[in-house]
């Protein structure tokens, strides 16, 4: 356990910054599961309702990056896959 008064704030902003940083990827995560499971179901979901939930996920993702929550590149990744997807299932049809 730390004894300055300055190491002892920076574990409080740490721990912090650590729970939000989870709980936005925890939503990123929850947000693409449930865009992946309406691709699924994609005849019964027309794709205007898809394209809201894809800008959503991209929103989230994209404010992660602005708080530094998750790298450019990863960001970048996890939008071309949902992107991908799309695409794929709505070519099929």
């Amino acid at each position: 356990m730390a004894n300055i008064k300055s190491a002892i704030k920076n574990i409080r902003v740490a721990e912090r910054n650590r729970q939000q940083n989870n709980s936005y990827k925890s939503a990123i995560k929850t947000l693409s599961k449930k865009y992946y499971q309406s691709l699924k179901k994609f005849p019964a979901h027309d794709s205007v309702e898809l394209q809201s939930q894809l800008s959503r996920v991209y929103s989230k993702i994209d404010k992660a990056v602005a708080k530094n929550v998750l790298p450019k590149n990863t960001a970048a990744r996890k939008k071309s896959t949902l992107l991908r997807s799309y695409k794929k299932v709505v070519k099929s049809l």
